[in-house]
């Protein structure tokens, strides 16, 4: 270490230094810092630039120090650059050619040791890494200890609220409170900020427990949200039966559960994707996520994919989703709780390809699978009388609503699916998962200290849930028609038309409902009028006339529907007609927009299904009675091809390069 031999004081003890020079005398300021380093926050290993800045007479030097009060090699400029494994303080000397010099102050690189690192693109913003228990059950007198980190360029600062209110001098990763009593129940946050952002620690519940009577801490999400699709009507593949009844069903049940659910039938590639994205904005920190698909499927060099509707024959993999970057998502999101449960086959169409493996992002502990079937196996549906299912998902809306771990639903599902003689030895649940606390779908919701992040969850859920309301309509002969709306998938309307006030002059009046645009309507297949007349009963209130609107993801205006009244006029006895028309808007997931496509999509443009229908007018045949049929039950493979379409050509999807398996690991 150099210092100047005439200078015994500290140097920036004096404003100025004088130097004779012959006959004139020469002023010379201090070396003066105008910013200081900042200390830093960060993973192992990650690059980090330390700086100072300073004005002085003449050219300036500069000197790091370590914290041992050692020069750093070659460290002689106004920047530092250092990657560390652990922790380590600098200091800079800045000096001039007059030997006046200064020192910096004392910064700190604090290296976590974690195995966590940062988002791609990180700035240096606050990035929290370790959150505060959620919740705690002490006895009075114990210590409450809560800790927050965060990564940080510069290093955050924390403050803690209790309630909402600022604790004066807590502000520290680290809260401890000695000799809890009543006063200290409640719910603690950490802010955590730097220059360039504030973050916020997710809610730490503290109760006060009897000394006699400590009860296990009960684990909540902060909200719970689902994705249910199902696709059966192919354009150029094998058509379903099982998943609609398997979507409503299993909708209906998790509904039950407190879950936001989102369900969509019929979905083309960019659909699916379109519906992911959406899907995504729900989940954040403390939320039960779920995403359940029935319908075609496939393995392919380890990876499942989901056959979108409008998958040309053979299709590729680009042509279909891929159900581990869909995992990988949800795990960037950081929810608690990943459930992923796939009603689909999983033929291998690459034999020398690798097996399927689960593996997170990181070691978050919170991802579920389950699989109907095991790997280059196939999934069953199972008719029984008049009603279709998916044999996993029958056994599966089977103990959904109880109270266990979710591993523990799936094994009992997995010991029914194999006791049944339908599919012995054709097909075996697969159940993955790295879940280290016995998180069940029937936990609590507990909102406090998240209510803005449920908020904004809530306004973006609603959206694709929004519901006309019910129309009244005045016709000039003074009939009343009345029109109530009822989702039956998130994605298919119901309408429902009545007769309230049929007016002194009309008698035998009927009603029939038209949309513009026309709708398709994707269950008038032949086979499915059972499960939808069940579905309609169980929505309706008797009306006299419906209207079923499908796919309403690609509506792209809004939706009128006209009204068309039918009556006899009782004096002049003519059958006359009057129409009215009321402009519902987009409703439903129409009104998230999932029908505008760019020039660089990829999905294949599939077969338009443009089939208009007219609304069915209450008669005696109308809603036939569900009769009961023998309870023959009779297994068939969810991905066989009919022999007239295996004979014009193969279901197996053209072999390509994955040219991204570096992208993430399956």
């Amino acid at each position: 270490m150099t210092y100047c031999p005439d200078r015994a004081a500290p140097l920036w003890s004096r404003p100025f230094h004088t130097l004779k020079e012959g006959p004139t005398v020469m002023t010379v300021a201090d070396v003066v810092i105008v910013q200081q380093p900042k200390s830093v926050c960060v993973p192992q290993n990650y690059p980090v630039t330390l700086s100072v800045q300073a004005v002085g007479t003449g050219p300036l030097r500069y000197q790091w120090f370590d914290g041992q009060q050692i020069e750093v090699p070659c460290a002689t400029e106004s920047r530092l650059q250092v990657s560390l494994k652990k922790s380590e303080s600098y200091i800079c000397r800045v000096s001039d050619q007059y030997c006046n010099c200064i020192f910096s102050i004392w910064v700190r690189v604090k290296v976590l040791n974690l195995p966590v690192g940062v988002p791609p693109g990180w700035r240096g913003e606050p990035y929290i890494i370790a959150q505060p228990t959620p919740q705690q059950s002490v006895r009075h007198g114990d210590t409450i200890t809560l800790k927050c980190l965060a990564f940080g360029m510069p290093s955050p600062q924390y403050q803690w609220y209790h309630n909402g209110h600022l604790l004066p001098k807590k502000n520290n990763e680290i809260l401890e409170i000695k000799s809890a009593k009543a006063d200290h129940v409640g719910s603690y946050l950490c802010s955590v900020s730097n220059v360039l952002e504030e973050r916020w620690s997710e809610a730490a519940d503290i109760a006060l427990a009897t000394p006699d009577n400590l009860p296990a801490p009960t684990l909540t999400a902060t909200d719970k949200v689902a994705l249910l699709i199902g696709n059966l009507n192919y354009t150029h593949h094998p058509r379903l039966m099982a998943p609609i009844m398997d979507v409503h069903e299993l909708a209906s049940l998790l509904q039950q559960l407190g879950f936001r659910v989102v369900s969509l039938l019929d979905l083309t590639l960019q659909e699916m994707e379109a519906a992911i994205d959406k899907f995504l904005q729900l989940l954040d920190r403390g939320v039960y996520a779920m995403f359940y698909y029935a319908g075609h499927g496939y393995e392919h060099l380890g990876r499942n994919y989901l056959v979108a509707i409008d998958a040309p024959r053979p299709y590729r993999t680009i042509n279909c989703v891929c159900v581990q970057r869909v995992m990988c998502n949800m795990q960037e999101r950081r929810a608690q709780l990943n459930v992923i449960l796939l009603d689909t086959c999983r033929k291998w169409y690459k034999q020398s390809g690798p097996t399927s493996e689960i593996n997170p992002l990181a070691p978050l502990g919170n991802t579920v699978y389950g699989y109907a079937t095991t790997e280059d196996a196939e999934a069953f549906e199972v008719q029984d009388g008049g009603k279709s299912t998916g044999i996993f998902t029958k056994y599966l809306n089977k103990y959904i609503l109880q109270p266990q771990k979710v591993t523990h639903i799936l094994e009992q599902v997995s010991e029914d699916l194999g006791k049944d003689q339908l599919v012995s030895g054709k097909q075996v649940v697969e159940i993955k998962h790295t879940l280290k606390e016995p998180r069940a779908l029937t936990d609590p919701v507990g909102t406090a200290g998240h209510t803005m992040e449920l908020h904004l969850r809530d306004a973006c859920w609603r959206q694709a849930n929004v519901l006309p309301g019910r129309k009244l309509l005045d016709f000039p002969c003074g009939v009343q028609v009345e029109l109530s709306f009822s989702a039956l998938f998130s994605n298919i309307l119901l309408v429902f038309g009545m007769v309230r006030n049929s007016g002194t002059m009309v008698q035998d009046c009927t009603v029939d409902l038209h949309s513009e645009p026309v709708m398709e309507d994707i269950f008038s297949g032949p086979g499915r009028s059972d499960e939808m007349h069940s579905l309609l009963l169980s929505k309706a209130d008797n009306p006299d006339c419906s209207l079923r609107l499908c796919c309403l993801q690609r509506l792209e205006r809004s939706l009128v529907i006209k009204v068309e009244l039918h009556y006899t006029h009782r004096d002049r006895k003519l059958r006359l007609t009057e129409c009215r028309e009321v402009d519902i808007g987009r409703p439903l997931i129409a009104s998230c927009r999932f029908s505008n496509r760019g020039p660089a999509d990829r999905r294949q443009e599939a077969m338009q299904h443009t089939v208009g229908h007219k609304s069915n007018t209450r008669q005696s045949s109308h809603l036939p009675a569900h009769h009961a049929r023998p309870s023959t039950r009779k297994a068939e493979n969810i991905y066989q091809i009919s022999a007239s379409a295996a004979s014009a050509s193969t279901n197996e999807p053209e072999e390509n390069d994955e040219n991204d398996l570096h992208e993430f690991t399956v």
